[in-house]
């Protein structure tokens, strides 16, 4: 399966960190956040890779170049203007081939690609979520499911929930999704999934997982990186 990684953020909550890099460019430990996703995608022998590009691109791309040092194969998917989560993906779409993975490339995670691999094709949605219990859900989106594991609401950043499962930015789609995509700005949380519930799945994740939006939440990824290699 193709992995594609999104990448076009600007990180305005981690300036001044962001000013002259992205923020997938940000180091947690001794790497980049988006370097440690690449790896973990190595380890599990996911090596066709997409960067979709957005602010100060070129960073990442001279970086990265064409991922031989790294094990891997890398193509790059410039925005020519900001599109969304899935407008990033639409925009590649000449690039992907069959199903595919979509990853943030803001967060740091350690997290089991073979399991939910795995249990998409199991379920057969037109989508698979990797989800995670958050105490604090207002920056997410909330993700419902029956007995069964179906998704059957999502709420994207509620400012109050008593559900707190929420969605982690790890996604498996199948290719047909590509076609309910418009060109132009579209985002997965807020304009996609609420149209898909029903046909989607969630694939509960117990490994580490933090979204890199803040300096605390960045501090905290550090110090979880700090505790050993995981990958």
């Amino acid at each position: 399966m193709k992995v594609v990684i999104l990448a076009g953020g600007k990180g305005e909550r981690l300036r001044p960190l962001t000013e002259k890099i992205p923020k997938p460019m940000v180091k947690v430990g001794q790497y980049p956040m988006i370097e440690h996703i690449i790896r973990k995608l190595k380890a599990f022998s996911l090596t066709d890779i997409i960067i979709t590009l957005g602010y100060k691109g070129d960073v990442i791309r001279r970086y990265f170049k064409d991922g031989e040092r790294f094990g891997v194969r890398i193509e790059y998917s410039f925005e020519p203007f900001p599109l969304g989560t899935a407008g990033a993906v639409k925009n590649c779409e000449k690039l992907i081939g069959g199903d595919f993975l979509v990853v943030s490339g803001d967060a740091f995670f350690d997290f089991d690609f073979d399991a939910f691999t795995d249990y998409h094709f199991d379920k057969g949605g037109l989508c698979t979520l990797a989800v995670k219990e958050v105490e604090n859900v207002s920056r997410f989106g909330v993700v419902a499911t029956n007995d069964d594991g179906r998704i059957i609401n999502f709420i994207e950043k509620p400012e109050h929930s008593k559900i707190k499962t929420v969605n982690m930015g790890v996604y498996a789609i199948k290719r047909e999704v590509l076609d309910m995509i418009p060109d132009g700005f579209f985002d997965f949380g807020k304009d996609l999934f609420p149209t898909l519930c029903g046909k989607m799945f969630a694939f509960k994740s117990d490994g580490y997982w933090s979204d890199v939006g803040t300096l605390t939440s960045l501090y905290m990824a550090n110090k979880f990186a700090d505790s050993g290699v995981w990958y």
